[in-house]
């Protein structure tokens, strides 16, 4: 309990108050008249140019010490540089003019209660206008209504970017005092004061939980290193003073430690989650590979980059491969309530549609290490096509051999790019729900999600063609294993163009128990995708030549949203790839499981769809170009085109590349006589499936890159596509 002394210093020290600062605006014209920057006053001040520019916007106020340095800072201009004859006094200016806005006014406020119009934790925060308690910041109506606008536990949206002077950015342009000095204490502040969280994306979901995102200043401010020393495990050592600190305080760590992300929590109490989620940036918290330069800006522009993306897809819980595995769990949550007839009440029970339980692979579908697989085969065993499902995303060469006089006097390589490939081809795909029933000799149902051994060799292509059924696009030479949607391909090439083959399964794993489990995730992130590309000035009604133009500067339209784009693109391709997620420990040893395996969401099975249907839709639209292209009719009986087909010399995952005779691919994809696009050939546009011009180089150059064995598709943009993420 504190002692009377200290209770009187207390009050007398609230009598006495603190000088005035004086307003925003007079702030503002201070500086301005001395030519001074705002960067030269934060590096004065030891502070953020950003937090300079809240106090002249008179979003907040510095605290001590620096109150008393700027407010020196402030006298001395003042002397020098007095306000003109006839300018407002103070009382006048305290307050800045409201911008205008759209929306309707307010209801009159009391000067005691805050104006609080913002729709917060799933609001667009580029968008928001929100008047918090001490800050003011205006702009735009959003876009869609969010549930968020009447939950009052959110009020300060989904994050808060902490910066070393304790100003918390939050989405909106909304800056909060944060008081704590220890990690303990920030956790506790931000579940009782700081109001942020977003809500659950499905009825029977949860409660996103509130994101802190640590500077480099804040972390220090924290007492954590700006360096993880264990650079294998990207995590703090158990022993470390933090650590202990949160131990003390009764607070948790998930398995995974104190990493770039980390998780601090305690049991629920009375259903009430009690988790923080924290990034640590100077830890690599925000991959650039994924996220660009974001861990480089300023505190309230990362703010605004992980504000966006959590309205628009979810939350960041981590890499954007562990949030697009979060955004599958959260729109489809694997349990709801359920009534118990026998007590009459509430119980937790399956829900229908969803992964609710861990279930083993079939051995086809796990990889080596897996104890499925390591039952069957050694270590250091190479599995053959008739004893793994093998369904990856294409990367495939055409022999320069084959190359016809034709495409020899073209004078360009022009690479097309499948938008989001994967999330397209999660579109409507029906996957498997339950464990993998194996069946001997089955009739091939194309309804039925699975995987299925069955000779499809006997199916021959012109021989410039890729084949679809195999990664590398060479002819199968025997049985092997394929997921449903290339079987069902199969069958559709045999069906349309009437093959001399059949489709005649040896045996298979299907499930029983199926649904289209990736639809919901498909929607929230293709419209993520398209309101972001709409943003940046790409949407659906441009025409193709209006889209090329489009797409030649979007990234440059605002490179925050750009940011935010990537990590869209990113979420898709790490979310699959999430489905089959390998051992990471060093201590992992061979055949035993690792802890992704304790998830209903590892599901090899349903990443190979996805990846089967990518690279069959792909495959699809290339025999649809070539056959709008060439001067004879369809093929029958046999997959061969005339020398005037339109045939691509390389493939790598989503991108093509052709030879033509400009450098657009406005000259390049075949159009009917209305001028419209060949019909199921690509098409330029913005939506998910549509195609973006990838690049260009000369035919020389392609040729070449033919002969030494390199993958044009790999470098048509004058880079490596893979270390792009692309």
């Amino acid at each position: 309990m504190p002692t009377e002394d200290e209770l009187f210093a207390a009050v007398e020290a609230l009598l006495e108050g603190e000088e005035e600062l004086p307003p925003p605006a007079e702030r503002t014209r201070l500086r301005e008249a001395a030519g001074v920057k705002q960067a030269q006053v934060a590096q004065a001040l030891q502070t953020s140019t950003q937090t300079v520019k809240n106090w002249e916007a008179g979003r907040t106020d510095p605290r001590p010490p620096r109150r008393q340095a700027y407010q020196r800072l402030l006298e001395g201009w003042a002397e020098k540089y007095p306000k003109p004859s006839g300018a407002p006094d103070a009382a006048s200016a305290r307050e800045p003019a409201p911008e205008k806005f759209t929306r309707p006014a307010p209801a009159k406020q009391t000067p005691e209660t805050p104006v609080a119009v913002t729709p917060a934790a799933h609001a667009e925060p580029a968008l928001a206008m929100t008047r918090p308690r001490r800050s003011v910041m205006r702009t735009a109506e959003p876009k869609r209504a969010s549930a968020a606008a009447t939950d009052p536990r959110f009020a300060n949206g989904p994050l808060g970017v902490l910066d070393g002077d304790g100003s918390l950015y939050c989405v909106g342009g909304l800056v909060q005092d944060c008081p704590a000095k220890t990690l303990p204490a920030l956790v506790d502040w931000t579940l009782s004061e700081a109001q942020l969280g977003a809500p659950r994306l499905h009825p029977s979901g949860k409660d996103a939980d509130p994101l802190v995102v640590l500077t480099a200043a804040a972390a220090e401010r924290l007492g954590l290193p700006l360096h993880l020393e264990d650079r294998r495990g990207l995590r703090l050592q158990e022993d470390h003073k933090v650590v202990k600190q949160l131990t003390r305080a009764k607070w948790q760590l998930t398995r995974r430690g104190f990493g770039p992300w980390a998780r601090i929590y305690r049991p629920a109490e009375g259903g009430r989650r009690q988790c923080v989620q924290l990034a640590v940036l100077p830890w690599g918290a925000l991959d650039t590979r994924s996220w660009g330069a974001t861990d480089q800006l300023e505190p309230a522009d990362i703010a605004r980059v992980l504000g966006t993306y959590a309205a628009r897809v979810i939350t960041p819980r981590g890499s954007t491969a562990v949030s697009g595995l979060e955004a599958m769990t959260a729109l489809r949550p694997p349990t709801r309530a359920v009534k118990d007839e026998t007590s009459d009440t509430w119980v937790s029970g399956p829900m229908p549609g969803s992964l609710t339980v861990a279930v083993d692979p079939a051995p086809v579908e796990a990889p080596d290490e897996h104890p499925v697989a390591a039952a069957l085969y050694p270590r250091g065993h190479q599995r053959t096509p008739a004893e793994v499902l093998d369904e990856e995303a294409y990367e495939w060469v055409r022999d320069p051999e084959l190359l016809t006089d034709a495409e020899c006097a073209r004078a360009f390589a022009v690479g097309i790019d499948v938008n989001t490939a994967f999330l397209a081809a999660a579109n409507r795909l029906v996957v498997g729900l339950s464990s993998p029933v194996h069946v001997k000799a089955p009739a091939f149902d194309k309804k039925t999600p699975g995987s299925w051994l069955v000779d499809l060799s006997g199916i021959e292509f012109d021989p410039r063609l890729p084949n679809p059924f195999t990664p590398h696009g060479t002819q199968p030479d025997g049985p092997a294993w394929y997921a449903t949607p290339t079987v069902a391909y199969a069958q559709e090439l045999i069906d349309t163009y009437r093959l001399p083959a059949q489709v005649l399964p040896l045996e298979a794993w299907i499930r029983i128990e199926i649904g289209a489990y990736l639809d919901p995730w498909y929607k929230r992130i293709s419209e993520a995708y398209k309101d972001t590309m709409a943003d940046l000035g790409v949407t659906s009604d441009l025409s193709e030549a209006e889209f090329l133009t489009a797409m030649e500067h979007h990234k440059a339209t605002d490179p925050a949203l750009a940011a935010v784009l990537s990590a869209i693109k990113s979420t898709v391709k790490g979310g699959i790839g999430k489905l089959r997620e390998r051992p990471k420990s060093i201590r992992h040893k061979f055949g035993e499981p690792w802890p992704a395996l304790e998830r209903p969401t590892w599901r090899p099975d349903i990443r190979a769809a996805v990846i089967s249907a990518a690279r069959v839709n792909m495959h699809r639209k290339i025999i649809k170009t070539a056959l709008a292209t060439q001067q004879g009719p369809p093929p029958v009986r046999q997959l061969l085109l005339d020398q005037d087909a339109l045939i691509p010399i390389a493939l790598l995952s989503d991108c093509a590349v052709y030879l033509c005779d400009a450098p657009s691919p406005l000259h390049l994809l075949p159009h009917t006589a209305d001028g419209k696009p060949a019909p199921g050939s690509f098409r330029l546009g913005v939506s998910p499936g549509m195609v973006k011009h990838e690049g260009t180089q000369e035919l020389l150059w392609a040729v070449q890159m033919l002969d030494e064995g390199h993958n044009p598709a790999r470098h048509i943009k004058g880079t490596d596509a893979a270390l792009d993420g692309e």
